[in-house]
Protein backbone atom coordinates (compact mmCIF):
# COMPACT_ATOMS: atom_id res chain seq x y z
CA UNK A 1 0.00 0.00 0.00
CA UNK A 2 1.17 3.42 -0.55
CA UNK A 3 2.64 5.04 2.12
CA UNK A 4 2.19 8.56 2.84
CA UNK A 5 4.74 11.31 4.26
CA UNK A 6 4.53 12.00 8.33
CA UNK A 7 2.46 15.26 8.65
CA UNK A 8 5.83 17.06 9.00
CA UNK A 9 7.87 18.27 5.75
CA UNK A 10 10.78 20.50 5.40
CA UNK A 11 10.08 22.68 2.95
CA UNK A 12 13.35 24.18 1.00
CA UNK A 13 13.88 27.45 2.90
CA UNK A 14 13.71 29.02 -0.66
CA UNK A 15 10.18 28.77 -0.82
CA UNK A 16 7.94 31.97 0.39
CA UNK A 17 6.96 31.84 3.80
CA UNK A 18 3.22 31.36 3.09
CA UNK A 19 3.86 27.82 1.27
CA UNK A 20 6.22 26.99 4.23
CA UNK A 21 3.37 27.39 7.02
CA UNK A 22 1.83 24.11 5.14
CA UNK A 23 4.35 22.49 7.48
CA UNK A 24 2.80 23.71 10.67
CA UNK A 25 0.64 20.78 11.36
CA UNK A 26 3.73 19.01 12.08
CA UNK A 27 4.17 20.90 15.59
CA UNK A 28 3.15 19.05 18.24
CA UNK A 29 -0.18 19.74 20.27
CA UNK A 30 0.69 22.96 22.02
CA UNK A 31 3.31 24.73 20.35
CA UNK A 32 3.31 27.90 19.18
CA UNK A 33 4.38 28.99 15.51
CA UNK A 34 6.64 31.92 17.33
CA UNK A 35 8.67 28.83 19.20
CA UNK A 36 9.93 27.69 16.12
CA UNK A 37 10.92 31.27 14.89
CA UNK A 38 7.74 31.32 12.48
CA UNK A 39 4.96 33.75 11.95
CA UNK A 40 0.90 32.74 11.50
CA UNK A 41 -1.37 35.53 10.12
CA UNK A 42 -4.54 35.17 11.78
CA UNK A 43 -3.56 32.80 14.76
CA UNK A 44 -5.10 33.32 17.77
CA UNK A 45 -3.55 34.86 21.27
CA UNK A 46 -3.48 32.18 24.11
CA UNK A 47 -5.70 34.36 26.37
CA UNK A 48 -9.17 33.50 23.28
CA UNK A 49 -10.39 30.55 23.58
CA UNK A 50 -9.72 27.73 20.97
CA UNK A 51 -11.24 27.98 17.80
CA UNK A 52 -13.03 24.39 16.10
CA UNK A 53 -13.15 22.63 13.03
CA UNK A 54 -16.24 21.42 12.37
CA UNK A 55 -16.28 17.60 11.03
CA UNK A 56 -16.87 18.42 7.48
CA UNK A 57 -13.66 21.16 7.95
CA UNK A 58 -11.28 18.61 9.37
CA UNK A 59 -12.42 16.18 6.56
CA UNK A 60 -11.23 18.69 3.77
CA UNK A 61 -8.52 19.60 5.40
CA UNK A 62 -7.26 16.14 5.36
CA UNK A 63 -8.35 15.54 1.69
CA UNK A 64 -5.99 18.65 1.10
CA UNK A 65 -3.36 17.38 3.06
CA UNK A 66 -3.42 14.10 1.57
CA UNK A 67 -3.11 15.76 -1.73
CA UNK A 68 -0.56 18.29 -0.97
CA UNK A 69 1.21 15.41 0.43
CA UNK A 70 1.48 13.90 -2.76
CA UNK A 71 2.50 16.36 -4.80
CA UNK A 72 5.57 16.78 -2.25
CA UNK A 73 6.13 13.51 -2.51
CA UNK A 74 6.72 13.42 -6.91
CA UNK A 75 8.29 17.19 -6.64
CA UNK A 76 10.81 16.26 -4.28
CA UNK A 77 11.31 12.85 -6.27
CA UNK A 78 12.11 15.14 -9.26
CA UNK A 79 14.23 17.38 -7.52
CA UNK A 80 16.69 14.74 -6.56
CA UNK A 81 17.26 13.28 -10.18
CA UNK A 82 20.74 14.20 -11.06
CA UNK A 83 19.27 16.05 -14.45
CA UNK A 84 17.60 18.46 -12.21
CA UNK A 85 20.41 19.52 -10.14
CA UNK A 86 21.35 22.56 -12.12
CA UNK A 87 20.06 26.14 -10.13
CA UNK A 88 17.45 26.60 -13.43
CA UNK A 89 16.14 23.32 -12.53
CA UNK A 90 15.43 23.51 -9.67
CA UNK A 91 14.15 26.93 -9.41
CA UNK A 92 11.71 25.60 -12.23
CA UNK A 93 10.69 22.40 -10.17
CA UNK A 94 9.98 24.95 -7.20
CA UNK A 95 7.89 27.02 -8.82
CA UNK A 96 5.97 23.62 -10.07
CA UNK A 97 5.68 22.48 -7.01
CA UNK A 98 3.97 26.12 -5.41
CA UNK A 99 2.11 25.56 -8.30
CA UNK A 100 0.54 22.33 -7.31
CA UNK A 101 0.08 22.87 -3.83
CA UNK A 102 -1.89 26.22 -4.26
CA UNK A 103 -3.66 23.90 -7.26
CA UNK A 104 -4.48 21.19 -4.68
CA UNK A 105 -5.55 23.81 -1.93
CA UNK A 106 -7.84 25.17 -4.32
CA UNK A 107 -9.38 22.12 -5.89
CA UNK A 108 -10.46 21.41 -1.79
CA UNK A 109 -12.25 25.20 -1.68
CA UNK A 110 -9.95 26.37 0.29
CA UNK A 111 -7.70 29.72 0.44
CA UNK A 112 -3.97 29.03 1.01
CA UNK A 113 -4.69 31.64 4.01
CA UNK A 114 -7.68 29.41 5.68
CA UNK A 115 -5.85 26.36 4.73
CA UNK A 116 -2.91 27.37 6.78
CA UNK A 117 -4.79 28.73 9.81
CA UNK A 118 -6.98 25.23 9.46
CA UNK A 119 -3.59 22.94 10.23
CA UNK A 120 -2.30 25.65 12.67
CA UNK A 121 -5.52 25.30 14.83
CA UNK A 122 -4.77 21.02 14.46
CA UNK A 123 -1.53 21.21 15.43
CA UNK A 124 -1.97 22.96 18.78
CA UNK A 125 -5.20 21.31 19.93
CA UNK A 126 -5.29 17.53 20.97
CA UNK A 127 -8.69 16.60 20.21
CA UNK A 128 -8.86 18.58 16.71
CA UNK A 129 -5.47 16.53 16.10
CA UNK A 130 -6.66 13.27 16.95
CA UNK A 131 -9.96 13.94 14.82
CA UNK A 132 -7.76 14.94 12.06
CA UNK A 133 -5.60 11.71 12.14
CA UNK A 134 -7.85 9.53 12.32
CA UNK A 135 -9.63 10.90 8.95
CA UNK A 136 -5.99 10.88 7.38
CA UNK A 137 -6.07 6.93 8.33
CA UNK A 138 -9.53 6.20 6.20
CA UNK A 139 -8.14 8.37 3.80
CA UNK A 140 -4.91 6.57 3.18
CA UNK A 141 -5.75 3.02 4.86
CA UNK A 142 -2.52 3.94 6.78
CA UNK A 143 -2.54 2.81 10.25
CA UNK A 144 -3.09 6.21 13.29
CA UNK A 145 0.04 7.11 14.65
CA UNK A 146 1.23 4.78 17.25
CA UNK A 147 -1.16 1.92 15.98
CA UNK A 148 -0.43 -1.41 15.16
CA UNK A 149 -1.08 -2.94 12.20
CA UNK A 150 -2.47 -6.07 12.69
CA UNK A 151 -1.06 -9.55 11.27
CA UNK A 152 -4.06 -11.14 9.57
CA UNK A 153 -6.23 -9.84 6.68
CA UNK A 154 -8.26 -7.43 7.44
CA UNK A 155 -11.82 -9.25 7.49
CA UNK A 156 -9.93 -12.65 8.43
CA UNK A 157 -11.63 -14.83 11.25
CA UNK A 158 -10.11 -17.91 11.93
CA UNK A 159 -12.91 -21.12 11.35
CA UNK A 160 -12.83 -21.97 14.89
CA UNK A 161 -14.73 -18.55 15.93
CA UNK A 162 -17.23 -19.53 13.52
CA UNK A 163 -21.23 -20.78 14.32
CA UNK A 164 -21.54 -24.42 13.88
CA UNK A 165 -23.84 -25.84 10.95
CA UNK A 166 -24.56 -23.98 7.55
CA UNK A 167 -24.96 -20.53 9.37
CA UNK A 168 -21.08 -20.62 10.37
CA UNK A 169 -20.53 -21.94 6.69
CA UNK A 170 -21.60 -19.19 5.05
CA UNK A 171 -20.52 -16.47 7.39
CA UNK A 172 -17.05 -18.56 6.57
CA UNK A 173 -17.36 -18.17 2.47
CA UNK A 174 -17.33 -14.36 3.84
CA UNK A 175 -14.68 -13.99 6.24
CA UNK A 176 -12.39 -17.60 5.94
CA UNK A 177 -12.40 -19.13 2.62
CA UNK A 178 -14.31 -19.33 -0.69
CA UNK A 179 -13.36 -22.09 -3.41
CA UNK A 180 -14.13 -19.02 -6.16
CA UNK A 181 -11.21 -16.87 -4.93
CA UNK A 182 -8.00 -16.92 -6.77
CA UNK A 183 -6.22 -17.51 -3.22
CA UNK A 184 -9.05 -19.33 -1.64
CA UNK A 185 -9.73 -16.64 1.01
CA UNK A 186 -12.57 -15.20 2.18
CA UNK A 187 -14.99 -12.80 0.26
CA UNK A 188 -14.34 -9.78 2.57
CA UNK A 189 -10.77 -10.27 3.03
CA UNK A 190 -10.90 -10.68 -0.68
CA UNK A 191 -12.59 -6.99 -0.86
CA UNK A 192 -10.28 -5.44 1.14
CA UNK A 193 -7.14 -6.60 -1.06
CA UNK A 194 -9.25 -5.23 -4.27
CA UNK A 195 -10.36 -1.87 -2.64
CA UNK A 196 -6.59 -1.05 -1.17
CA UNK A 197 -5.38 -2.16 -4.61
CA UNK A 198 -7.64 0.58 -6.38
CA UNK A 199 -6.63 2.96 -3.73
CA UNK A 200 -3.05 2.43 -3.89
CA UNK A 201 -2.92 3.18 -7.75
CA UNK A 202 -5.38 6.26 -7.79
CA UNK A 203 -2.98 7.55 -5.19
CA UNK A 204 0.43 6.74 -7.55
CA UNK A 205 -1.73 8.58 -10.17
CA UNK A 206 -2.26 11.38 -8.18
CA UNK A 207 1.93 11.77 -7.73
CA UNK A 208 1.92 12.58 -11.89
CA UNK A 209 -0.37 15.27 -12.40
CA UNK A 210 1.42 16.17 -15.24
CA UNK A 211 1.99 13.28 -16.88
CA UNK A 212 -0.89 11.83 -18.90
CA UNK A 213 -0.11 8.62 -19.99
CA UNK A 214 0.93 7.66 -16.24
CA UNK A 215 -2.75 9.08 -14.63
CA UNK A 216 -4.34 7.06 -17.32
CA UNK A 217 -2.35 3.63 -16.41
CA UNK A 218 -3.13 3.90 -12.86
CA UNK A 219 -6.32 4.58 -13.62
CA UNK A 220 -6.67 1.43 -15.82
CA UNK A 221 -5.04 -0.75 -12.63
CA UNK A 222 -8.11 1.02 -10.53
CA UNK A 223 -10.49 -0.63 -12.78
CA UNK A 224 -8.94 -4.27 -13.38
CA UNK A 225 -8.64 -4.05 -9.25
CA UNK A 226 -12.56 -3.02 -8.99
CA UNK A 227 -13.72 -4.74 -12.05
CA UNK A 228 -11.06 -7.34 -13.92
CA UNK A 229 -14.12 -7.56 -16.39
CA UNK A 230 -13.38 -4.09 -17.42
CA UNK A 231 -9.65 -3.85 -17.66
CA UNK A 232 -8.30 -8.15 -17.99
CA UNK A 233 -5.09 -7.27 -17.23
CA UNK A 234 -3.49 -5.34 -13.91
CA UNK A 235 -2.29 -5.67 -10.66
CA UNK A 236 -5.10 -6.41 -8.60
CA UNK A 237 -6.14 -10.27 -7.71
CA UNK A 238 -8.06 -10.85 -10.75
CA UNK A 239 -11.72 -11.48 -8.57
CA UNK A 240 -12.52 -7.54 -8.59
CA UNK A 241 -13.78 -5.37 -5.87
CA UNK A 242 -17.07 -5.74 -7.31
CA UNK A 243 -17.25 -9.81 -6.95
CA UNK A 244 -15.91 -9.79 -4.16
CA UNK A 245 -18.25 -7.48 -2.57
CA UNK A 246 -21.18 -8.69 -4.06
CA UNK A 247 -20.50 -12.17 -2.84
CA UNK A 248 -19.94 -10.59 0.90
CA UNK A 249 -23.74 -9.40 0.94
CA UNK A 250 -24.89 -12.42 -0.86
CA UNK A 251 -23.46 -14.87 1.45
CA UNK A 252 -24.08 -12.95 4.53
CA UNK A 253 -27.52 -13.10 3.38
CA UNK A 254 -27.98 -17.09 2.60
CA UNK A 255 -26.71 -17.07 6.37
CA UNK A 256 -29.68 -15.64 7.74
CA UNK A 257 -31.97 -17.68 5.97
CA UNK A 258 -30.97 -20.76 7.47
CA UNK A 259 -33.65 -22.07 9.85
CA UNK A 260 -31.18 -22.10 12.38
CA UNK A 261 -29.86 -18.71 12.15
CA UNK A 262 -30.63 -16.80 15.51
CA UNK A 263 -32.13 -12.96 16.16
CA UNK A 264 -28.90 -11.61 16.63
CA UNK A 265 -27.54 -13.27 12.98
CA UNK A 266 -30.69 -11.90 10.93
CA UNK A 267 -30.06 -8.36 12.74
CA UNK A 268 -26.39 -8.32 11.65
CA UNK A 269 -26.40 -10.05 8.46
CA UNK A 270 -29.01 -6.95 7.18
CA UNK A 271 -26.20 -4.68 8.29
CA UNK A 272 -23.07 -6.45 6.77
CA UNK A 273 -24.98 -6.68 3.42
CA UNK A 274 -26.32 -3.13 3.47
CA UNK A 275 -22.81 -1.69 4.08
CA UNK A 276 -21.59 -3.92 1.53
CA UNK A 277 -23.90 -2.97 -0.94
CA UNK A 278 -23.49 1.18 -0.13
CA UNK A 279 -19.72 0.24 -1.11
CA UNK A 280 -20.71 -1.23 -4.27
CA UNK A 281 -22.34 2.15 -5.13
CA UNK A 282 -19.54 4.11 -4.20
CA UNK A 283 -17.71 1.79 -6.48
CA UNK A 284 -20.12 2.49 -9.74
CA UNK A 285 -18.63 6.29 -8.82
CA UNK A 286 -15.54 5.32 -9.18
CA UNK A 287 -15.64 3.26 -11.64
CA UNK A 288 -16.97 6.30 -13.85
CA UNK A 289 -14.18 8.75 -12.48
CA UNK A 290 -11.40 6.36 -13.84
CA UNK A 291 -13.34 6.00 -17.45
CA UNK A 292 -13.47 9.97 -17.81
CA UNK A 293 -9.50 9.72 -16.37
CA UNK A 294 -8.50 7.49 -19.46
CA UNK A 295 -10.48 9.24 -21.87
CA UNK A 296 -9.07 13.07 -21.06
CA UNK A 297 -7.69 14.88 -23.72
CA UNK A 298 -5.67 16.36 -21.48
CA UNK A 299 -3.08 16.33 -18.07
CA UNK A 300 -5.19 19.07 -16.64
CA UNK A 301 -8.57 17.37 -17.34
CA UNK A 302 -7.25 13.88 -15.90
CA UNK A 303 -5.46 15.39 -12.96
CA UNK A 304 -8.75 17.68 -12.04
CA UNK A 305 -10.92 14.27 -11.44
CA UNK A 306 -7.66 12.71 -9.37
CA UNK A 307 -8.85 13.50 -5.73
CA UNK A 308 -12.16 12.62 -6.14
CA UNK A 309 -10.98 9.30 -7.23
CA UNK A 310 -8.88 8.86 -4.31
CA UNK A 311 -11.32 10.10 -1.92
CA UNK A 312 -13.85 7.62 -3.99
CA UNK A 313 -11.73 4.58 -3.74
CA UNK A 314 -10.83 5.48 0.39
CA UNK A 315 -14.34 5.10 0.94
CA UNK A 316 -15.01 1.76 -0.20
CA UNK A 317 -12.94 1.02 2.67
CA UNK A 318 -13.56 3.20 5.28
CA UNK A 319 -17.36 4.42 4.13
CA UNK A 320 -18.68 8.00 4.04
CA UNK A 321 -20.31 10.49 6.53
CA UNK A 322 -22.86 11.35 3.77
CA UNK A 323 -25.50 13.19 6.63
CA UNK A 324 -22.29 14.94 8.47
CA UNK A 325 -23.51 14.19 12.01
CA UNK A 326 -19.60 13.13 12.91
CA UNK A 327 -19.94 9.05 12.23
CA UNK A 328 -20.27 6.69 9.78
CA UNK A 329 -23.07 4.24 9.89
CA UNK A 330 -23.66 0.79 7.89
CA UNK A 331 -27.06 2.17 6.52
CA UNK A 332 -27.96 5.32 4.25
CA UNK A 333 -25.61 4.77 1.55
CA UNK A 334 -22.64 5.15 4.00
CA UNK A 335 -21.10 2.29 4.65
CA UNK A 336 -18.15 1.04 3.29
CA UNK A 337 -16.07 -2.66 4.06
CA UNK A 338 -14.74 -1.53 7.89
CA UNK A 339 -19.09 -1.47 8.80
CA UNK A 340 -18.98 -4.63 7.62
CA UNK A 341 -16.33 -5.83 9.27
CA UNK A 342 -17.52 -3.96 12.39
CA UNK A 343 -20.65 -5.83 11.98
CA UNK A 344 -19.45 -9.16 11.53
CA UNK A 345 -17.32 -9.12 14.54
CA UNK A 346 -21.05 -7.59 16.57
CA UNK A 347 -22.52 -11.03 15.01
CA UNK A 348 -19.77 -13.40 16.26
CA UNK A 349 -19.83 -11.96 19.41
CA UNK A 350 -23.45 -12.21 20.10
CA UNK A 351 -23.31 -15.96 19.04
CA UNK A 352 -20.66 -16.49 21.72
CA UNK A 353 -23.10 -15.37 24.61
Amino acid sequence: MLRFPPFARRWPPRLPQAVAALALCALPAGTSAQSTGGTTSGATSASQPAAKLTAAEIRTLAETHVAVSVVNDSADARAAQSKNKTRDAQLELAHQKRTLVANAIKAKGLTEAEYQRQRFLVSTDADLRAQFDSVVAKITGAPLPGRVVAAAAPGFTPASALPPGLVGTHIGHVTTSYVDTPDKSGLLPMAFAEAQIAMQHANLALRTPMDLAAMQLHAGHVLHALDPALVPMGPGKGYGFRKAAGGVAQHIELAAKEPSASGNVKIHTTHIAGAARSALARMELAIDLARKIREAKDAAAAASLLGQLVSMCGQLISGADVNADGRIAWGDGEGGLQQAQEHLQLLLAGEKK
